[in-house]
């Protein structure tokens, strides 16, 4: 059963959602495979923003490449949970619209599983003026895999909480490169459920539709022969990621 949102279009309400929920976030959702963030990175990059940081999912792997980075994101609530878990970057409140940055101080603009929430007219110009020539802009989702059952069950609990991933991009940037990559992240059942939770338009359900969605997930948990008495799921995810570059 999915569940008709009437906020669903509504961006910034979705955008700035996520802080009161920034905890189940952090435990709930997935990192990105190494080859993935490879991909994105231009050569020699060395300043990078992370730009709709959250609780630092991408940062703390780009500060573990002993890289300069920044992180931007909207919500206070999201930028205190990455403060506590990656110290000592700095994390500022900023959108896509408007960088907190100066003209040509990064890189690398990496936008992971954010991209949807910007106005990509405003935000392009944006992502150029804090480019270096040649800098990178790089686009990041981590996907559910649904080809496997189980995980095309749980799309069917959550129908209706997919938002679009446009990768369009346009000038001053050149052409959009679209690769894939595929792994599979160990959770178990209660980080499933912060997954599950930590989704934005399941925060902004009312509390009887989250609380009979969050069921649903569970039953799927006690009952589903993948699932049923693991204590660690493999749930399996297709990452898309998109790159466009300045020019120099």
């Amino acid at each position: 059963m999915g569940y008709t949102i009437t906020l669903v279009d509504d961006r910034q309400a979705h955008a700035l959602s996520f802080g009161p929920a920034a905890e189940r976030y952090e435990r709930g959702r997935p990192p990105y495979p190494a080859d993935a963030v490879d991909w994105l990175l231009p050569a020699g990059a060395r300043r990078v923003l992370d730009l709709g940081a959250g609780t630092g999912k991408l940062t703390r792997q780009l500060a573990g490449r002993s890289l300069d980075v920044t992180a931007v994101d909207p919500s206070e609530g999201m930028l205190a949970e990455l403060r506590r878990v990656v110290p000592g970057v700095p994390a500022m409140i900023g959108t896509g619209e408007s960088i907190p940055l100066a003209e040509h101080s990064v890189d690398a603009v990496l936008v992971a599983q954010a991209w949807h929430w910007v106005d990509a007219a405003r935000a392009v110009p944006e992502i150029a003026r804090v480019l270096t020539p040649g800098g990178r802009l790089g686009l990041i989702w981590n996907l559910r895999d649904e080809r496997v059952d189980w995980v095309r069950r749980l799309g069917e609990i959550l129908d209706g909480g997919e938002l679009n991933r446009d990768t369009t991009v346009g000038p001053p940037f050149g052409p959009v490169e679209i690769r894939d990559f595929g792994w599979v992240q160990h959770l178990g059942p209660d980080q499933l459920l912060d997954l599950v939770a930590s989704r934005s338009y399941v925060i902004l359900l009312p509390s009887d539709q989250r609380a009979a969605l969050l069921a649903q997930v569970r039953q799927l948990i006690a009952t589903h022969p993948a699932l049923v008495g693991r204590t660690e799921i493999d749930l399996p995810y297709v990452t898309q990621c998109a790159r466009a570059t300045l020019p120099a």
